[in-house]
């Protein structure tokens, strides 16, 4: 299972967390609920023509009315400056300038005539968005699909930025915007405190409501975030080749996790910290002894866009404690 069909499924769980989960429960907010625009965009300038990730040209002369499949897409095109022209969310875009829009996906659940009913003159899609029939149904109608290749990683920031920006005729607002992304992530990575061992970080998928307890492993989606802020990925440097394999006592006494990082709505699900040492193996791991968590919101945790220097400032912080500025 992909880790943005897990991230998606995430934003369904259900869960109370423990009282006495003090330091778990306490999200640390500095993921902001807005996104911040750029200033000053100019209008996009079409028609233009450009390469989506399934291989097809795709010709864009409107960009008036824009329906982004995925909560990621709507983050970018919003941060461009362009988000008036968006007409429809997917249940992922949980951001304040968006939280009014119609949901048209669910967990990947597309409704092509729901979309087709808002009269988009432009979708912009995952490669993993489907279901294929849907996708193929509003480009039938005559509607250009821009397909978007998947965020694995930091590196993934400014080309998906880009791309999105080159379709709306907004090329120039695109190098800004991954310019201010990559300066703002480096920023961040400069405060990270000098620590003689780098901490291992498990990555956990957790859906306490259908038993589903993952670990991460070095195609989660997760390596990359947890490098960048000085550590390692414990379930990829323990073997874990996969994107996500069962929890095990073996493969988390394997792993030896410093820290678990996790999605804020899996952590509920579970019951918040005191239920998720109760997963066996968890409370005989360093991270489970020490209840060393990190918790980030689900909509933003994984989606290397315009908000990831937010994302790792907040994992930083809860990692290193007060010995980050």
């Amino acid at each position: 299972m992909s880790v943005l069909a897990l991230a998606l499924t995430a934003t369904g769980c259900q869960g109370t967390t423990g009282a006495s989960d003090t330091r778990a429960t306490t999200v640390v907010d500095t993921v902001a609920d807005r996104v911040e625009p750029l200033k000053d965009t100019d209008a996009p300038r079409l028609p233009v023509t450009v390469e989506s990730a399934d291989g097809r040209k795709v010709t864009v002369r409107s960009a008036r009315r824009i329906v982004p499949l995925s909560g990621s897409l709507s983050e970018i095109v919003f941060t461009l400056g362009l988000g008036d022209r968006v007409v429809a969310r997917d249940v992922t875009a949980t951001f304040e300038q968006a939280r009014d829009l119609p949901v048209v996906t669910r967990n990947h659940d597309v409704s092509a005539e729901s979309v087709l009913s808002l009269a988009p003159d432009l979708v912009i899609a995952e490669t993993t968005t489907g279901p294929q029939e849907a996708v193929d149904q509003i480009r039938a109608a005559g509607v250009p699909v821009l397909v978007v290749a998947p965020a694995t990683g930091l590196d993934d920031v400014g080309p998906r930025i880009q791309a999105v920006a080159d379709a709306l005729g907004v090329p120039e607002a695109g190098r800004r915007l991954t310019r201010r992304s990559q300066e703002r992530i480096e920023a961040v990575r400069k405060e990270i405190p000098a620590h003689a061992d780098r901490p291992r970080v498990a990555f956990l998928y957790l859906r306490g409501s259908a038993s589903v307890h993952l670990i991460g492993g070095a195609q989660s989606g997760a390596t990359s975030l947890i490098e960048a802020a000085g550590a390692v990925d414990a379930g990829a440097d323990s073997g874990l080749r996969k994107d996500f394999t069962a929890i095990t006592t073996e493969a988390l006494a394997k792993a030896a996790p410093d820290a678990i990082l996790v999605m804020d709505k899996g952590l509920q699900s579970v019951g918040g910290l005191d239920g998720l040492v109760k997963i066996p193996g968890i409370a005989q791991t360093p991270a489970g002894m020490e209840r060393r968590i990190v918790s980030v919101e689900d909509g933003v945790l994984l989606n290397y866009g315009p908000r990831t220097d937010q994302v790792l400032r907040s994992v930083v912080t809860q990692l290193y404690g007060d010995g980050a500025r």
